[in-house]
């Protein structure tokens, strides 16, 4: 898979343009634009992405902070994202796009499609193990953030830093996820913003067709999300993806390349 680099509010963008016979887009065809999830490169994707392009063009770039794409110079929030995004299609000049989102490509995704006024149509969606629906947190959990938090503000005083000073570490590696922990103090901050971040409030208001795709087996965004996405988004449908977890497209190619050639058309192109 091919890339190239587009300049894009600052950034120097590394993406990919497949399904066009000179890389170039055609702004009169509906594109499909992959928004990857997080902490990845578009590079893990080569499979997905080729096949998909069969049917329609396909767009997909790294987001800033990922991949071969420079991290953003202060923490982004979800809308971030989106503005970014919503850039890059403009300086492709794409009129009529298909937004999909694999995880946190997925609340990015909700977000731009959410908006009114955009310069270009979205056709329609689809989500794959897509993230925006804030879990509810046990007792236990609210416990343990709290204590999280108090420990965190004591570790951070003048004087523990010095007589202790790599147990601020150690308490952020005992709490934090494997994203958070393999991200830069830029991206560990942007990451809070972002997975703490509610989309379902902005779900009614997607109108366009939505196809959900998820891994019955998904811990990270486990299938309750994509039922409570498909009962908020107006014009949504729910395949669910037996034995397969938060990659349901690699766990379960044979299925989910089957849907996906029937949503974006039987025909190759």
């Amino acid at each position: 898979m091919q890339t190239q680099r587009i300049q894009v509010e600052g950034f120097s963008v590394n993406y990919a343009m497949l399904g066009c016979p000179d890389g170039r887009p055609d702004p009169d065809r509906e594109t499909l634009v992959f928004l990857q999830g997080w902490g990845t490169s578009i590079s893990i994707y080569p499979k997905l992405l080729e096949h998909m392009a069969h049917f329609v063009p396909v767009l997909a770039a790294d987001f800033p902070g990922f991949g071969e794409t420079a991290e953003p110079s202060q923490p982004w929030g979800v809308g971030e994202f989106a503005d970014f995004v919503i850039e890059l299609i403009a300086a492709l000049g794409l009129k009529k796009v298909i937004l999909m989102g694999h995880s946190h490509g997925g609340r990015v995704s909700v977000e731009i499609a959410s908006r009114q006024g955009l310069p270009f149509t979205v056709t329609r969606m689809i989500l794959m193990d897509a993230a925006g629906v804030l879990p509810k947190k046990t007792a236990k959990q609210k416990f343990r953030q709290r204590k999280y938090k108090i420990c965190r503000w004591i570790l951070e005083l003048p004087l523990c830093r010095v007589l202790y000073p790599d147990a601020l570490e150690n308490l952020r590696r005992s709490h934090g996820s494997a994203d958070y922990l393999n991200a830069s103090p830029m991206m560990r901050q942007t990451l809070v913003r972002c997975v703490n971040t509610d989309m379902t409030p902005k779900m009614p208001s997607v109108h366009v067709p939505a196809l959900l795709l998820w891994g019955e087996k998904d811990t990270a965004t486990p299938l309750s999300d994509g039922e409570t996405m498909e009962r908020l988004l107006p014009d949504a449908a729910l395949v669910k993806v037996p034995g397969a977890g938060h990659f349901c497209f690699v766990d379960s190619w044979e299925l989910v390349s089957r849907v996906l050639a029937s949503y974006l058309g039987t025909e190759e192109k």
